[in-house]
């Protein structure tokens, strides 16, 4: 196995890519976008959040959605609209309840492995992706929710994370940026923010530097399990398309699905919508005032990045509305009223909306690894923790890869 074909530029697919390459094999990626990271990985939350890697099958979470299904603004919003694949994803999502801990514990663990490869590509590369090594500070203003918190920080630790609470005081300090009445928070020193389509951005050109190859503006129709290997037939502007490869790895985000279903296998990935804003920057006054430190308001569902001097980002909300990626104003309204609540010298004059469909499984746990065919591969279904894990589950798939290839001793890549 020396051909590897990569589905999907997003961050789960170029950092998919680095991995093989730096694994001696000769890789393809496809995108039906012009360019890396424009869709999901496009303009995320920014959070390179292990305290944020709490998988969310609990049972609160579905009181909470039946709760909120009448609340066009609520940070959890489900079409109840009647879909076999919704309703039997959550199902399955229910079915995972009794896995929330191990879970939860094994995400944080990847998150931490991430870190390093994250920021080890990016310094043996040479690109900046407007990193802020600052922090990320969750905010409460009630006890129960930080009572909730401070059982959930057990797990984190269990995980190998550090996070300590934080008084009000000790939260203002930190960031005093911070208005408004606080009841307390959990401060993680370890976690850090960045610009997910810069750093795919700068990643991409790297791997193309060293000899990727990137078919950009090539949908990916049609796979052929053809051992050994897989026929890949796509479209671009020339018409149809076919080539055959040794082997592929999907890295399809929402898509990953339907493309699983044509090699035989079953990746039950349910697309869950994502708003953000990006707030401009453009007067000293608003500057000032935007916060550097990164914040997660656990309650509103909301988390926050600096992006260099003159962005503010702002993310959140989780809408179950199918293959949807329509920007609705009663769901980027809370995100701004957010800002302009906590942050009033801020203005949001110049926010730019955004919004994204998160590849979710039904165990909120990637899909990593070999299909039922031994050229075939995944890393997909990240849900919200794409940025956060990518780097990670790549290594792990791309050692799959490699096995797979010592394991058939044919064509393998040279040491």
């Amino acid at each position: 196995m020396k051909t590897i074909a990569v589905i999907g530029a997003g961050i789960t697919g170029i950092t998919t890519a680095y991995a093989l390459l730096e694994r001696g094999f000769d890789v393809t990626v496809f995108d039906r976008n012009r360019y890396a990271a424009m869709e999901t990985s496009f303009a995320n939350g920014g959070q390179l959040s292990a305290s944020n890697a709490e998988v969310w099958t609990q049972w609160s979470t579905i009181f909470k959605g039946i709760k909120w299904m009448t609340q066009r603004g609520a940070p959890l919003l489900v079409n109840p609209k009647p879909s076999w694949h919704k309703y039997s994803w959550m199902a399955e999502f229910m079915a995972n309840i009794p896995n929330y801990r191990k879970n939860t514990i094994e995400s944080v663990r990847l998150a931490i492995n991430a870190r390093e490869h994250l920021m080890g590509h990016a310094k043996k590369e040479g690109f900046q992706f407007d990193c802020e090594h600052r922090g990320i500070l969750h905010v409460y203003n009630c006890k129960p929710d930080f009572d909730s918190a401070t059982k959930v920080n057990g797990l984190l630790a269990e995980g190998g994370l550090e996070r300590h609470a934080v008084t009000p005081a000790e939260m203002k300090a930190i960031e005093p940026a911070l208005q408004g009445e606080l009841y307390g928070g959990y401060y993680t020193e370890s976690d850090f923010t960045g610009d997910i389509h810069s750093y795919a951005k700068g990643l991409g050109e790297a791997c193309k530097r060293r000899g990727v190859t990137f078919k950009y503006g090539n949908a990916v129709d049609t796979l052929t399990v053809r051992e050994p290997g897989v026929d890949i037939g796509w479209r671009n502007a020339d018409g149809n398309q076919s080539d055959h490869f040794d082997g592929i790895v999907i890295c399809a985000g929402v898509r990953s699905r339907a493309l699983a279903a044509q090699v035989g296998d079953r990746v039950n990935i349910y697309p869950v919508k994502g708003y953000s804003i990006t707030v401009q920057l453009d007067d000293d006054e608003s500057r000032a005032a935007a916060p550097w430190v990164s914040l997660l308001d656990d309650k509103a569902k909301i988390v926050t990045s600096r992006l260099g001097q003159n962005r503010f980002r702002v993310a959140g909300t989780a809408e179950f509305n199918g293959y949807n990626k329509d920007i609705r104003d009663d769901r980027i309204e809370p995100l701004t009223k957010w800002v302009e609540s906590l942050f009033p010298d801020m203005s949001t004059e110049h926010a730019i909306p955004w919004a994204g469909l998160r590849p979710m499984m039904p165990s909120m746990m990637p899909r990593v690894g070999g299909g039922k065919s031994p050229s075939v591969f995944y890393n997909t279904g990240h849900g919200h923790l794409g940025f956060t894990l990518a780097a990670a589950t790549a290594e792990l798939a791309a050692d799959a890869v490699l096995q797979t290839s010592k394991s058939n001793s044919v064509g393998m890549p040279a040491a």
